[in-house]
């Protein structure tokens, strides 16, 4: 089986449930993604339906191909569509992959879901996909995004600097951070004893 194979399942705990997206997710994940506050630092921006449909359509043909597996996010405590994580960027042959394409409805913004979300994909990374690095990147301007991956335990390595263009013209510099396999076990420990705050 592929990595692409084995990230379409389930991943779940007592907090949220990650299940690949499917036709029956368009209609909750449009409901949130029509706040355009979500897309501010994003690599595309939707303010229309036919935006929202080129962006979920994305997500299906992806999984299709086999190059990236979206989940659709659910809140367990509020039994609510959250928002959507993907695995992408599947390098298998050199043992990494990327968490990426992240975003939360803002009602479902700190209050711990990504933290959750995040401890479940790198979970299945390293103990069932057999990754040896997972990779995150982010707007340098992204202030809350940065903090979030910080607050998770991933390692911040450098900035790539006009890195890829934004909508309205700008060029993002792109913050790398990642988790290795050695570093999986403190990771997977911090995440689990984490008490306060929610990321």
């Amino acid at each position: 089986m592929t990595w692409a194979d084995i990230a379409a399942t389930t991943l779940e705990n007592e907090h949220v449930r990650l299940r690949p997206v499917g036709e029956a997710d368009r209609a909750p994940l449009h409901d949130l993604a029509m706040d355009p506050e979500i897309w501010d630092y994003f690599v595309t921006r939707i303010d229309t339906e036919a935006e929202f449909d080129a962006f979920f359509d994305a997500a299906l043909s992806d999984r299709a191909a086999g190059v990236r597996v979206a989940y659709c996010v659910t809140d367990k405590a509020k039994g609510l569509t959250a928002g959507s994580m993907s695995f992408g960027n599947l390098a298998e042959r050199d043992g990494r992959l990327e968490i990426g394409w992240s975003w939360l409805g803002t009602e479902f913004q700190g209050r711990g879901i990504n933290r959750w979300a995040k401890f479940l994909m790198l979970e299945h990374a390293f103990e069932r996909m057999g990754a040896e690095r997972v990779e995150f990147k982010t707007d340098r301007l992204n202030v809350k995004a940065l903090r979030a991956l910080k607050k998770i335990g991933a390692t911040e390595e450098g900035t790539l600097r006009s890195f890829n263009p934004m909508p309205g013209g700008r060029r993002r510099d792109a913050v790398f951070f990642s988790v290795v396999r050695g570093e999986w076990p403190s990771v997977r420990d911090h995440l689990l004893g984490v008490t306060g705050g929610s990321a």
